[in-house]
C-alpha cells in the first residue's frame, strides 16, 4: 500500500496522456466506455509554474462490425508568468469489417490547434484500409494501416506562414504485446508525405508501457519522438516528449 502511495505521489505531478496506444479491435470491449483524466501541477520557490490538463474518451463498439470512438484533450502552462503551453486536440475514428479477421477500413476526422508551434487551427479528413499482420510473438497483435487525408491548416501569422492545404499519404504500424491480463507495452509508427512532395513529411514514434494498478486504474509511460521535415518558421524540426501518467477506464 505505501509503494502504490508514493506511485501515485509520483505520477500525478506528470500525469497527462490521453489514451493507450494500443491498437483497437472490433469486439475487444463491447458497448460504451469511457477514458477521462485530468490534471494539475502547481510550483512555488525555487520554480514558478503551472500547469493544467485534461482529457476525455468515448468508445462504442459493435462488438460484431464496427468500433468508433471520440476524444478531447487540452494543455495549459505557464512558467515564471509567461505562457509556456497552450494546445487543444480532437479526433474521432471509425473501423469497419472488411474481411472476418485482416481487412479493417476506416475513416478519421482531426481538429487541433498549437500556440507554440503557431498552429491556429490544422484540420485533418481521412480514409484508409488496416490490414492485421501475423502474431509473431504470443498475446500480441499487430496492425499495418495505408490510406490518405486532407489537411488544411492556419497559422497564427499568414505573412510568415501562409495557410496550408495538402494531400498527404497516411501510413502506419502499430504493434501490442500483454505480457499480462491487463498490462501491455505498445509501439505505433506514423509517417505522412505529401503526396505530390515526399520530402516534406511527418513522423511520429511513440512507445507506451502500460502497467495495471487496481481493477480500471492504469499507470502509463509514454516516450514519443515527433518530427516535421518542413516545419512553420521559427519552429525547431523535432519534439520530444516523456509521460508519466494515470489512466482510468468505465
Amino acid at each position: 500500500m505505501k509503494l502504490l502511495l508514493l506511485i501515485t505521489l509520483f505520477a500525478t505531478q506528470y500525469l497527462f496522456a490521453l489514451v493507450t496506444i494500443s491498437p483497437v479491435e472490433i469486439g475487444d470491449k463491447p458497448g460504451f466506455s469511457s477514458t477521462i483524466e485530468a490534471a494539475l501541477e502547481t510550483k512555488r520557490g525555487n520554480s514558478d509554474t503551472d500547469s493544467y490538463k485534461a482529457s476525455a474518451r468515448v468508445t462504442y463498439d459493435s462488438n460484431t462490425t464496427y468500433v468508433s470512438w471520440a476524444e478531447i484533450s487540452g494543455a495549459y502552462g505557464k512558467a515564471n508568468g509567461e505562457e509556456n503551453t497552450n494546445k487543444l486536440f480532437s479526433h474521432a475514428r471509425y473501423i469497419h469489417t472488411i474481411t472476418k479477421e485482416i481487412v479493417r477500413g476506416e475513416a478519421f476526422l482531426q481538429l487541433e490547434n498549437d500556440e507554440f508551434k503557431h498552429i491556429n487551427s490544422r484540420a485533418l479528413a481521412g480514409i484508409g484500409g488496416r490490414f492485421k499482420l501475423k502474431d509473431i510473438i504470443e498475446d500480441s497483435r499487430g496492425y499495418l494501416g495505408l490510406g490518405a487525408f486532407y489537411e488544411d491548416i492556419t497559422y497564427n501569422n499568414p505573412l510568415i506562414n501562409p495557410s496550408e492545404e495538402n494531400i498527404r499519404a497516411n501510413a502506419y504500424f502499430a504493434y501490442s504485446i500483454n505480457f499480462s491480463s491487463d498490462s501491455s507495452i505498445a509501439y505505433t509508427l506514423y509517417y505522412q508525405p505529401k503526396l505530390n512532395d515526399f520530402s516534406d513529411n511527418v513522423q511520429s514514434h511513440e512507445v507506451e508501457l502500460k502497467l495495471s494498478i487496481y481493477k480500471n486504474l492504469f499507470l502509463k509511460f509514454t516516450l514519443s519522438y515527433d518530427t516535421d521535415s518542413k516545419p512553420p518558421v521559427s519552429v525547431e524540426r523535432y519534439d520530444f516528449t516523456q509521460n508519466t501518467s494515470f489512466i482510468f477506464n468505465f
